[in-house]
């Protein structure tokens, strides 16, 4: 299984910015995927995950409001769309996967997402 993650860059603060994260090699539909951020300095952290199959989803306070999960299972890809970014957005990110669905819904416990796709800078600027 491999994750590939796209569409970061360079924008000013207030913009929106839409990451795609392509999983392949799987056979079945029942795991959930992640969005993470890493900035120096600073733990990574998740801030938006998903079930693959189902569709639920799952903001920590950390992607709540300004951040949308969502998929396409037809093109095998997990979006992260942001809103109204901040230089506080600046980070890698990187989507994950766990290797089965939690029973009561995603979270973005971290521990649980056991493969990872490279990240995706995102660096928000005037």
């Amino acid at each position: 299984v491999q994750l590939q993650a796209s569409g970061g860059g360079l924008v000013q603060p207030g913009s929106s910015l839409t990451l795609s994260c392509v999983v392949s090699g799987f056979t079945s539909d029942n795991f959930d995927v992640g969005w993470f951020r890493h900035s120096p300095g600073k733990p990574g952290t998740g801030v938006s995950c998903i079930n693959f199959h189902d569709g639920r989803t799952y903001y920590p306070s950390s992607g709540e409001g300004r951040f949308t999960i969502s998929k396409d299972n037809a093109k095998k890809t997990v979006y992260l769309r942001m809103n109204n970014l901040q230089p506080a957005d600046t980070a890698i990110y990187y989507c994950a996967k766990t290797n089965s669905a939690a029973e009561y819904g995603p979270s973005c416990y971290s521990p649980m997402y056991d493969v990872r796709g490279q990240g995706t800078q995102v660096t928000v600027s005037s």
